[in-house]
């Protein structure tokens, strides 16, 4: 996963605020009040997840436990987030309700196995490690283990992205509700078979890089036309920021609004007859397809491993 810069505001005083990119509601702080949460691996993801809980109010930093190999990145969560840190994953997992990992999967079985004696039917499971199936996260378990699949991507890091979950077989309802709560701190949540995992990794999880290579063509349009890069930027990235917001608030298929912009005969539709030469359409269906499959091939590859 490519290493991002987090840009991450600093929490509300009071624990409730909207959250943009969220279902746009205000989370009852009951919902997680009391659950006692660890954080194995402190990375981007955990940041952005210990963020998103404390601005969205689900969580207070005395109920989080964030573990990492690393001093400076415990010493950044104690300081600035004011929440337990330490380097041993077994104290975090005794005192975690709910235990997340959000570590590399070619780490994960390690991870697995430092704490295996201290995991319990109480806890719930939440697996952020890409490739990794419940399946194998059972194999670790006892059987009556409550299993959570989570792919999020990296606009979470703005509390703006986009989370599919898989449940594993014994997930009670309560249980559900609670990773939704948990995710949706950080932008949407989608429910998804498990078999379509590697299809939202080569969708959301990789879609953010399309993104970019978009607004930087679209800029790099504007200064071919006279712009300056600095405007040209911001009116790119706004304007994919303006559409996505009235895309998903409308409810409306894309090709609708797109047929709004585009007048008979105007500068739109001219611009769009050149997208349609360069195969853009195609172009991007074949990326997904592309990255999907590179993702089945690197899951093949973490389960033999």
């Amino acid at each position: 996963m490519p290493v991002l810069t987090p840009m991450y505001p600093s929490p509300s005083p009071d624990g409730k605020v909207q959250v943009e990119g969220g279902r746009g509601k205000q989370y009852n702080r009951a919902m997680l009040l009391g659950k006692r949460i660890a954080l194995i691996g402190a990375g981007n993801m955990t940041e952005a997840l210990v963020v998103g809980m404390l601005t969205a109010g689900v969580a207070h930093p005395d109920e989080l436990y964030a573990t990492d190999i690393l001093p400076e990145r415990r010493a950044h969560f104690q300081d600035r987030y004011k929440i337990k840190v330490s380097g041993d994953n077994v104290d975090a997992v005794r005192h975690g309700q709910i235990i997340i990992l959000s570590v590399e999967p070619q780490v994960l079985d390690e991870a697995f196995r430092s704490v295996k004696s201290v995991l319990e039917g109480k806890h719930l499971i939440i697996s952020v490690a890409a490739g990794y199936p419940i399946s194998r996260i059972m194999a670790h378990l006892k059987a009556e283990a409550r299993i959570v699949r989570a792919m999020p991507n990296t606009p979470s890091s703005v509390l703006a992205g986009v989370t599919a979950l898989s449940f594993g077989p014994r997930l009670a309802e309560e249980d559900q509700q609670v990773a939704r709560i948990i995710f949706e701190s950080v932008g949407k949540v989608v429910v998804v078979e498990e078999r379509l995992m590697d299809a939202v990794t080569g969708l959301s999880g990789s879609g953010p890089a399309y993104v970019y290579l978009m607004i930087e063509a679209l800029a790099d349009g504007g200064v071919k036309m006279g712009l300056s890069r600095q405007v040209a930027e911001l009116l790119a990235a706004q304007t994919v920021l303006g559409t996505a917001r009235m895309l998903l608030e409308s409810g409306e298929h894309p090709g609708q609004l797109k047929d709004r912009v585009a007048s008979p005969g105007g500068t739109t539709i001219a611009g769009i007859h050149k997208l349609e030469e360069g195969c853009l359409r195609a172009t991007l269906i074949a990326a997904v397809e592309a990255a999907t499959k590179r993702s089945q091939e690197l899951g093949k590859g973490t389960a033999d491993g």
